[in-house]
Protein backbone atom coordinates (compact mmCIF):
# COMPACT_ATOMS: atom_id res chain seq x y z
CA UNK A 1 0.00 0.00 0.00
CA UNK A 2 1.19 3.22 -0.34
CA UNK A 3 2.19 5.64 1.73
CA UNK A 4 -0.22 8.84 2.14
CA UNK A 5 1.14 12.17 3.89
CA UNK A 6 0.88 15.38 4.00
CA UNK A 7 4.38 16.29 3.22
CA UNK A 8 6.94 14.32 1.19
CA UNK A 9 10.62 16.11 1.56
CA UNK A 10 12.75 14.92 -1.01
CA UNK A 11 16.57 15.78 0.60
CA UNK A 12 17.23 15.25 4.35
CA UNK A 13 20.13 18.29 4.76
CA UNK A 14 19.80 21.19 6.77
CA UNK A 15 16.87 23.08 4.72
CA UNK A 16 15.00 18.90 4.04
CA UNK A 17 15.17 18.25 7.82
CA UNK A 18 14.43 21.57 9.15
CA UNK A 19 11.44 21.93 6.44
CA UNK A 20 9.64 18.06 7.84
CA UNK A 21 10.55 19.56 11.35
CA UNK A 22 8.49 22.76 10.97
CA UNK A 23 5.99 20.94 8.96
CA UNK A 24 5.01 18.29 11.86
CA UNK A 25 5.64 21.39 14.32
CA UNK A 26 2.42 22.35 12.31
CA UNK A 27 0.53 19.23 12.62
CA UNK A 28 1.37 17.93 9.43
CA UNK A 29 1.94 13.97 8.39
CA UNK A 30 6.00 13.91 7.09
CA UNK A 31 7.72 11.95 5.44
CA UNK A 32 11.62 12.62 4.42
CA UNK A 33 13.32 10.74 1.91
CA UNK A 34 17.28 10.71 1.62
CA UNK A 35 19.41 8.64 -0.21
CA UNK A 36 22.52 8.80 2.06
CA UNK A 37 22.38 10.22 5.57
CA UNK A 38 20.22 12.59 7.29
CA UNK A 39 22.42 16.23 7.42
CA UNK A 40 23.38 15.78 3.76
CA UNK A 41 26.41 17.56 2.63
CA UNK A 42 26.57 20.17 5.59
CA UNK A 43 27.15 17.71 8.20
CA UNK A 44 29.14 14.89 6.48
CA UNK A 45 31.08 16.65 3.58
CA UNK A 46 31.20 20.25 4.40
CA UNK A 47 30.20 22.79 7.21
CA UNK A 48 30.97 20.60 10.35
CA UNK A 49 33.65 18.53 9.31
CA UNK A 50 35.31 21.05 7.78
CA UNK A 51 34.76 23.55 10.65
CA UNK A 52 36.39 21.11 12.94
CA UNK A 53 39.74 20.70 10.94
CA UNK A 54 39.84 24.25 10.82
CA UNK A 55 39.77 24.36 14.40
CA UNK A 56 42.29 22.10 15.43
CA UNK A 57 44.45 23.73 12.62
CA UNK A 58 43.79 26.96 15.04
CA UNK A 59 45.05 25.06 18.11
CA UNK A 60 48.31 24.21 16.38
CA UNK A 61 48.79 27.54 15.29
CA UNK A 62 48.71 28.89 18.57
CA UNK A 63 50.78 26.22 20.04
CA UNK A 64 53.57 27.03 17.31
CA UNK A 65 52.98 30.67 18.32
CA UNK A 66 52.88 30.38 22.47
CA UNK A 67 55.45 32.44 22.83
CA UNK A 68 53.86 34.91 22.10
CA UNK A 69 51.58 34.83 24.58
CA UNK A 70 54.48 33.98 27.29
CA UNK A 71 54.23 30.64 27.36
CA UNK A 72 57.11 28.87 26.88
CA UNK A 73 56.68 25.68 24.35
CA UNK A 74 59.27 23.11 22.71
CA UNK A 75 58.13 22.89 19.10
CA UNK A 76 60.08 19.67 18.58
CA UNK A 77 57.45 18.29 21.57
CA UNK A 78 54.41 18.49 19.71
CA UNK A 79 53.13 17.66 15.85
CA UNK A 80 50.20 16.90 13.72
CA UNK A 81 48.57 13.70 14.70
CA UNK A 82 46.23 13.46 11.75
CA UNK A 83 44.23 9.96 12.42
CA UNK A 84 43.54 11.65 15.80
CA UNK A 85 42.65 14.77 14.30
CA UNK A 86 40.67 13.24 11.43
CA UNK A 87 39.01 10.87 14.12
CA UNK A 88 37.92 14.19 16.49
CA UNK A 89 36.60 15.42 13.12
CA UNK A 90 34.35 12.23 12.95
CA UNK A 91 33.16 12.32 16.08
CA UNK A 92 31.51 15.82 15.83
CA UNK A 93 30.20 14.67 13.13
CA UNK A 94 28.64 11.64 14.40
CA UNK A 95 27.06 13.58 17.70
CA UNK A 96 25.40 15.64 15.43
CA UNK A 97 24.13 12.63 12.92
CA UNK A 98 22.45 10.86 16.05
CA UNK A 99 21.32 14.28 17.02
CA UNK A 100 19.21 15.08 13.66
CA UNK A 101 18.17 11.24 13.62
CA UNK A 102 16.71 11.71 17.21
CA UNK A 103 15.24 14.67 16.41
CA UNK A 104 13.07 12.72 13.44
CA UNK A 105 11.96 10.07 16.01
CA UNK A 106 11.05 13.54 18.22
CA UNK A 107 9.05 14.56 15.84
CA UNK A 108 7.34 11.21 14.72
CA UNK A 109 8.44 11.88 10.84
CA UNK A 110 9.11 9.06 9.10
CA UNK A 111 12.29 8.47 7.11
CA UNK A 112 12.97 6.53 4.60
CA UNK A 113 16.76 5.83 3.16
CA UNK A 114 16.47 5.34 -0.11
CA UNK A 115 16.01 7.33 -3.65
CA UNK A 116 13.41 9.39 -4.44
CA UNK A 117 11.87 10.08 -7.54
CA UNK A 118 9.17 11.81 -8.52
CA UNK A 119 6.21 10.36 -10.72
CA UNK A 120 3.45 11.73 -13.08
CA UNK A 121 0.07 11.40 -12.51
CA UNK A 122 -0.78 7.52 -11.77
CA UNK A 123 -2.78 4.98 -10.02
CA UNK A 124 -1.79 6.77 -6.99
CA UNK A 125 -2.89 10.43 -7.67
CA UNK A 126 -3.94 12.51 -10.54
CA UNK A 127 -1.59 14.53 -10.58
CA UNK A 128 2.38 14.58 -10.33
CA UNK A 129 4.25 14.58 -6.79
CA UNK A 130 3.89 10.82 -5.54
CA UNK A 131 7.27 9.73 -4.78
CA UNK A 132 8.66 6.38 -5.97
CA UNK A 133 11.51 5.54 -3.53
CA UNK A 134 14.11 2.57 -4.36
CA UNK A 135 15.34 1.50 -0.87
CA UNK A 136 18.59 0.77 0.70
CA UNK A 137 17.57 -2.79 1.23
CA UNK A 138 16.26 -3.37 -2.17
CA UNK A 139 12.36 -3.05 -1.61
CA UNK A 140 10.83 -0.17 -2.79
CA UNK A 141 7.80 2.32 -1.80
CA UNK A 142 5.22 5.08 -3.76
CA UNK A 143 4.87 7.86 -1.31
CA UNK A 144 1.60 9.95 -1.75
CA UNK A 145 1.74 13.48 -0.27
CA UNK A 146 -0.30 16.09 -1.14
CA UNK A 147 2.77 18.82 -0.87
CA UNK A 148 6.69 17.63 -2.05
CA UNK A 149 9.33 19.76 -0.93
CA UNK A 150 12.55 19.12 -3.12
CA UNK A 151 15.73 19.68 -0.84
CA UNK A 152 18.68 17.64 -2.79
CA UNK A 153 21.52 19.97 -2.15
CA UNK A 154 24.10 20.31 -4.63
CA UNK A 155 27.58 18.83 -5.43
CA UNK A 156 30.77 20.09 -6.33
CA UNK A 157 31.34 21.39 -9.73
CA UNK A 158 34.00 19.42 -11.78
CA UNK A 159 36.35 20.87 -14.31
CA UNK A 160 36.18 19.17 -17.48
CA UNK A 161 39.26 17.41 -18.42
CA UNK A 162 40.86 16.66 -15.21
CA UNK A 163 42.25 13.49 -14.22
CA UNK A 164 39.77 13.37 -10.84
CA UNK A 165 40.81 9.90 -8.75
CA UNK A 166 39.82 10.70 -5.61
CA UNK A 167 43.10 11.00 -3.92
CA UNK A 168 45.81 13.01 -6.16
CA UNK A 169 43.18 15.30 -7.74
CA UNK A 170 39.94 15.68 -5.51
CA UNK A 171 36.94 17.87 -5.08
CA UNK A 172 36.69 18.89 -1.11
CA UNK A 173 34.18 16.18 -0.67
CA UNK A 174 36.97 13.68 -1.42
CA UNK A 175 39.74 16.23 0.45
CA UNK A 176 37.81 15.54 3.73
CA UNK A 177 38.34 11.61 3.47
CA UNK A 178 42.69 12.34 3.00
CA UNK A 179 44.02 9.43 5.48
CA UNK A 180 46.94 11.66 5.44
CA UNK A 181 47.83 15.47 5.53
CA UNK A 182 49.68 16.32 2.05
CA UNK A 183 53.07 18.31 2.38
CA UNK A 184 51.96 20.66 -0.92
CA UNK A 185 48.94 20.99 -2.21
CA UNK A 186 47.71 23.39 -5.15
CA UNK A 187 44.08 24.42 -4.14
CA UNK A 188 42.28 25.45 -7.68
CA UNK A 189 39.04 28.24 -6.64
CA UNK A 190 40.01 31.37 -4.56
CA UNK A 191 36.82 31.81 -3.08
CA UNK A 192 35.46 30.53 0.44
CA UNK A 193 35.99 26.79 0.52
CA UNK A 194 39.19 27.21 -1.60
CA UNK A 195 40.66 30.57 0.85
CA UNK A 196 38.94 28.04 4.24
CA UNK A 197 41.15 25.07 3.09
CA UNK A 198 44.31 27.09 2.26
CA UNK A 199 44.02 28.62 5.74
CA UNK A 200 43.77 25.02 7.62
CA UNK A 201 46.51 23.34 5.53
CA UNK A 202 48.54 26.50 5.75
CA UNK A 203 48.57 26.38 9.62
CA UNK A 204 48.96 22.23 9.48
CA UNK A 205 52.40 23.18 7.82
CA UNK A 206 51.26 21.87 4.21
CA UNK A 207 52.77 23.80 1.27
CA UNK A 208 49.90 25.80 -0.36
CA UNK A 209 49.35 27.41 -3.57
CA UNK A 210 46.38 29.03 -4.35
CA UNK A 211 44.40 29.68 -7.96
CA UNK A 212 42.02 31.79 -8.80
CA UNK A 213 40.75 32.99 -12.18
CA UNK A 214 39.25 36.42 -10.85
CA UNK A 215 41.67 39.32 -10.19
CA UNK A 216 41.03 38.66 -6.43
CA UNK A 217 39.99 36.20 -3.86
CA UNK A 218 36.74 35.74 -2.31
CA UNK A 219 35.59 38.05 -5.85
CA UNK A 220 31.97 38.30 -4.35
CA UNK A 221 33.20 39.99 -1.39
CA UNK A 222 33.92 43.32 -0.64
CA UNK A 223 36.98 44.05 -2.15
CA UNK A 224 38.86 44.97 1.07
CA UNK A 225 37.72 41.66 2.56
CA UNK A 226 39.64 40.12 -0.30
CA UNK A 227 42.43 42.19 0.58
CA UNK A 228 42.50 41.40 4.00
CA UNK A 229 42.60 37.66 3.48
CA UNK A 230 45.12 37.35 0.58
CA UNK A 231 47.29 39.56 2.90
CA UNK A 232 46.74 37.05 5.60
CA UNK A 233 47.27 33.91 3.68
CA UNK A 234 50.63 35.53 2.16
CA UNK A 235 52.05 36.15 5.57
CA UNK A 236 51.87 32.93 6.42
CA UNK A 237 53.51 31.42 3.26
CA UNK A 238 50.61 30.96 1.12
CA UNK A 239 51.21 31.53 -2.52
CA UNK A 240 48.03 33.09 -3.73
CA UNK A 241 48.24 33.75 -7.71
CA UNK A 242 44.96 35.46 -9.02
CA UNK A 243 44.10 36.04 -12.48
CA UNK A 244 45.19 32.68 -13.50
CA UNK A 245 42.92 30.30 -15.75
CA UNK A 246 43.82 26.53 -15.06
CA UNK A 247 44.63 24.91 -18.39
CA UNK A 248 43.14 21.18 -17.67
CA UNK A 249 44.51 19.07 -20.79
CA UNK A 250 48.01 19.80 -19.55
CA UNK A 251 47.35 18.18 -16.06
CA UNK A 252 49.45 14.89 -15.25
CA UNK A 253 49.06 12.50 -12.29
CA UNK A 254 52.27 10.35 -10.56
CA UNK A 255 53.56 8.68 -7.98
CA UNK A 256 55.34 12.22 -7.12
CA UNK A 257 52.04 14.16 -7.44
CA UNK A 258 50.02 16.67 -9.51
CA UNK A 259 51.94 19.14 -12.23
CA UNK A 260 49.76 21.57 -14.33
CA UNK A 261 49.88 24.64 -16.81
CA UNK A 262 48.14 27.66 -15.51
CA UNK A 263 47.99 30.99 -17.96
CA UNK A 264 48.63 34.23 -15.81
CA UNK A 265 48.63 37.91 -16.65
CA UNK A 266 52.55 37.32 -16.41
CA UNK A 267 52.61 34.26 -18.76
CA UNK A 268 52.66 30.44 -18.21
CA UNK A 269 53.41 29.13 -15.03
CA UNK A 270 54.03 25.12 -14.54
CA UNK A 271 52.89 24.30 -10.74
CA UNK A 272 53.23 20.90 -9.48
CA UNK A 273 52.32 19.91 -5.37
CA UNK A 274 51.58 16.25 -3.83
CA UNK A 275 47.74 16.82 -4.45
CA UNK A 276 44.79 19.33 -6.18
CA UNK A 277 41.73 20.18 -4.79
CA UNK A 278 39.29 21.68 -7.20
CA UNK A 279 37.08 24.53 -5.54
CA UNK A 280 35.14 25.83 -8.33
CA UNK A 281 31.70 26.30 -6.79
CA UNK A 282 28.21 23.47 -6.79
CA UNK A 283 26.00 22.60 -8.90
CA UNK A 284 22.17 21.52 -7.92
CA UNK A 285 21.36 17.58 -7.46
CA UNK A 286 18.41 18.05 -9.92
CA UNK A 287 19.29 14.94 -12.02
CA UNK A 288 17.30 11.41 -11.67
CA UNK A 289 15.01 12.73 -9.46
CA UNK A 290 11.67 12.83 -11.88
CA UNK A 291 11.58 16.44 -12.82
CA UNK A 292 10.76 15.33 -16.24
CA UNK A 293 7.79 13.93 -15.15
CA UNK A 294 6.38 17.52 -13.82
CA UNK A 295 6.18 21.17 -14.71
CA UNK A 296 9.14 21.99 -12.39
CA UNK A 297 11.43 23.84 -14.64
CA UNK A 298 15.59 24.20 -14.42
CA UNK A 299 17.76 26.77 -15.69
CA UNK A 300 21.47 26.44 -15.53
CA UNK A 301 21.44 23.58 -13.46
CA UNK A 302 19.17 24.43 -10.74
CA UNK A 303 15.24 24.46 -10.24
CA UNK A 304 13.51 27.43 -11.00
CA UNK A 305 11.15 28.91 -8.11
CA UNK A 306 8.70 31.70 -7.21
CA UNK A 307 11.25 33.88 -5.41
CA UNK A 308 8.35 34.49 -2.34
CA UNK A 309 6.57 31.79 -2.07
CA UNK A 310 9.66 28.88 -3.03
CA UNK A 311 6.86 27.11 -5.04
CA UNK A 312 8.01 25.13 -8.67
CA UNK A 313 5.90 25.17 -11.71
CA UNK A 314 3.96 23.00 -10.23
CA UNK A 315 1.56 25.00 -7.00
CA UNK A 316 1.89 22.01 -4.87
CA UNK A 317 6.15 21.47 -5.54
CA UNK A 318 8.08 23.97 -3.43
CA UNK A 319 12.10 23.63 -3.64
CA UNK A 320 14.52 24.96 -1.61
CA UNK A 321 18.15 25.18 -0.46
CA UNK A 322 21.39 25.11 -3.14
CA UNK A 323 18.96 23.25 -5.58
CA UNK A 324 17.84 26.54 -6.34
CA UNK A 325 20.80 28.20 -6.42
CA UNK A 326 21.47 31.62 -4.96
CA UNK A 327 23.35 31.77 -1.39
CA UNK A 328 24.08 28.20 -1.01
CA UNK A 329 24.51 28.18 2.24
CA UNK A 330 23.23 25.90 5.31
CA UNK A 331 21.17 28.81 7.21
CA UNK A 332 19.88 29.83 3.69
CA UNK A 333 17.88 26.93 3.18
CA UNK A 334 16.69 27.00 6.21
CA UNK A 335 14.86 30.06 6.13
CA UNK A 336 13.50 29.25 2.62
CA UNK A 337 12.51 25.70 4.41
CA UNK A 338 10.40 27.95 7.21
CA UNK A 339 8.98 29.86 3.96
CA UNK A 340 7.94 26.88 2.23
CA UNK A 341 6.30 24.97 4.80
CA UNK A 342 5.04 28.50 6.27
CA UNK A 343 3.57 29.37 2.32
CA UNK A 344 1.67 25.74 2.11
CA UNK A 345 0.55 25.87 5.48
CA UNK A 346 -1.86 29.04 4.28
CA UNK A 347 0.24 31.83 5.96
CA UNK A 348 2.19 34.80 4.38
CA UNK A 349 5.90 34.73 4.52
CA UNK A 350 8.66 36.91 3.86
CA UNK A 351 11.46 35.77 1.96
CA UNK A 352 14.68 37.66 3.13
CA UNK A 353 16.47 38.99 0.67
CA UNK A 354 19.66 36.56 -0.74
CA UNK A 355 22.28 39.71 0.12
CA UNK A 356 20.98 39.76 3.49
CA UNK A 357 21.75 36.55 4.42
CA UNK A 358 25.06 36.47 6.41
CA UNK A 359 28.01 35.23 4.29
CA UNK A 360 30.93 33.64 6.40
CA UNK A 361 34.54 32.33 5.95
CA UNK A 362 36.36 30.32 8.58
CA UNK A 363 39.34 31.11 8.22
CA UNK A 364 42.68 32.31 9.99
CA UNK A 365 41.45 35.28 10.28
CA UNK A 366 37.69 34.79 9.79
CA UNK A 367 35.61 36.62 7.31
CA UNK A 368 31.72 37.77 7.75
CA UNK A 369 29.61 40.03 5.56
CA UNK A 370 25.94 40.95 4.96
CA UNK A 371 23.96 43.11 2.75
CA UNK A 372 25.54 45.70 0.31
CA UNK A 373 29.37 45.84 -0.70
CA UNK A 374 30.81 49.45 -1.54
CA UNK A 375 31.03 48.68 -5.08
CA UNK A 376 27.98 46.91 -5.66
CA UNK A 377 25.78 49.57 -3.82
CA UNK A 378 27.98 52.13 -6.35
CA UNK A 379 27.26 49.99 -9.20
CA UNK A 380 23.87 50.10 -8.20
CA UNK A 381 23.39 54.15 -8.25
CA UNK A 382 23.49 54.35 -4.94
CA UNK A 383 25.16 57.07 -2.68
CA UNK A 384 27.24 55.35 0.07
CA UNK A 385 29.79 56.28 2.94
CA UNK A 386 31.57 53.91 4.92
CA UNK A 387 33.26 53.83 7.93
CA UNK A 388 36.16 51.34 8.95
CA UNK A 389 37.72 50.25 12.18
CA UNK A 390 40.30 48.49 12.68
CA UNK A 391 40.69 45.42 15.19
CA UNK A 392 44.07 46.70 16.63
CA UNK A 393 42.34 49.43 18.51
CA UNK A 394 39.62 46.99 20.56
CA UNK A 395 41.41 45.98 23.86
CA UNK A 396 39.93 42.62 23.56
CA UNK A 397 41.53 41.94 19.96
CA UNK A 398 45.57 42.74 21.26
CA UNK A 399 44.65 40.34 24.61
CA UNK A 400 43.73 37.48 22.17
CA UNK A 401 46.71 37.83 20.19
CA UNK A 402 44.78 38.64 16.77
CA UNK A 403 44.82 42.11 15.78
CA UNK A 404 44.45 41.25 12.15
CA UNK A 405 41.13 42.39 10.35
CA UNK A 406 38.68 45.23 10.26
CA UNK A 407 34.88 46.14 10.98
CA UNK A 408 33.32 47.79 8.54
CA UNK A 409 30.24 49.28 7.40
CA UNK A 410 28.41 50.78 4.38
CA UNK A 411 25.21 53.29 4.73
CA UNK A 412 23.37 54.95 2.14
CA UNK A 413 24.64 58.88 2.53
CA UNK A 414 20.58 60.16 1.28
CA UNK A 415 18.65 57.89 3.95
CA UNK A 416 21.33 57.53 7.07
CA UNK A 417 19.45 53.43 6.08
CA UNK A 418 22.52 50.19 6.78
CA UNK A 419 23.62 49.11 3.33
CA UNK A 420 26.16 46.44 5.13
CA UNK A 421 28.29 45.32 7.31
CA UNK A 422 31.43 43.77 6.49
CA UNK A 423 33.85 41.89 9.09
CA UNK A 424 37.64 40.43 9.06
CA UNK A 425 39.37 39.45 12.32
CA UNK A 426 38.85 36.76 15.30
CA UNK A 427 35.05 35.52 15.75
CA UNK A 428 33.77 37.75 13.03
CA UNK A 429 31.39 34.82 12.10
CA UNK A 430 29.90 35.46 15.28
CA UNK A 431 30.13 38.85 15.50
CA UNK A 432 27.56 39.13 12.61
CA UNK A 433 25.06 38.09 14.25
CA UNK A 434 24.45 41.39 15.56
CA UNK A 435 24.45 42.97 11.99
CA UNK A 436 22.20 40.09 11.05
CA UNK A 437 19.81 41.57 13.47
CA UNK A 438 20.38 45.10 12.41
CA UNK A 439 18.87 44.49 8.87
CA UNK A 440 15.95 42.50 10.13
CA UNK A 441 15.05 45.23 12.55
CA UNK A 442 16.28 48.14 9.87
CA UNK A 443 17.91 49.51 12.17
CA UNK A 444 20.21 52.66 11.43
CA UNK A 445 24.01 52.85 11.88
CA UNK A 446 22.97 55.34 15.24
CA UNK A 447 20.71 53.05 16.53
CA UNK A 448 23.37 50.12 16.76
CA UNK A 449 26.03 52.89 17.96
CA UNK A 450 24.05 53.88 21.03
CA UNK A 451 23.21 50.34 21.84
CA UNK A 452 26.02 50.00 25.17
CA UNK A 453 28.33 47.13 24.38
CA UNK A 454 29.99 45.96 27.17
CA UNK A 455 33.83 46.52 27.84
CA UNK A 456 35.96 45.00 26.71
CA UNK A 457 34.63 42.59 24.06
CA UNK A 458 35.19 42.64 20.39
CA UNK A 459 31.61 43.33 19.57
CA UNK A 460 32.76 47.64 20.65
CA UNK A 461 34.27 46.85 17.42
CA UNK A 462 31.09 46.97 16.02
CA UNK A 463 29.97 49.87 17.97
CA UNK A 464 32.81 52.27 16.95
CA UNK A 465 31.89 51.46 13.52
CA UNK A 466 28.30 52.66 13.57
CA UNK A 467 29.21 55.43 16.06
CA UNK A 468 31.95 56.58 12.80
CA UNK A 469 28.92 56.47 10.54
CA UNK A 470 26.58 58.69 12.53
CA UNK A 471 27.43 62.37 13.22
CA UNK A 472 27.23 61.08 17.17
CA UNK A 473 31.38 59.89 16.25
CA UNK A 474 33.22 57.03 18.06
CA UNK A 475 36.12 56.69 20.65
CA UNK A 476 38.48 56.16 17.73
Amino acid sequence: MPIETDVAVLGGGPGGYTAAVRAAQAGKSVVIIEKDKLGGTCLHRGCIPSKALLRSAEVFSTLRNATDYGIAVNPSEFSVDWTAVTARKNNIVEQLYKGVQALMKQNRIQVLNGNGRIIGPSIFSPKSGAVAVELADGESETVVPKHVIIATGSRPRRLEGLPYDGHTVVTSDEALEWSDRPTSVLIVGGGVIGVEWASMLGDFGTEVTLLETADRLLPAEDKDVSREIAKALTKRGVRVITGAKLQAATCSVSENGVTVEAETTGGTVTLSAQRMMVSVGRQGNVEGIGLENTDVKSLGGFISVNPDTLQTGEPHIYAIGDAIGGVQLAHAAMHEAAVAVEHLTGGTPVRCADRDIPRCIYSRPEAASIGWTEEAAKAAGLKVKSARVPYRVSGKALVYGESEGFAKAVADSETGDLLGVHLVGAHATELIAEASLAKLLDAVPWEIGRTIHPHPTLSELMQETMLGLSSIGGHV
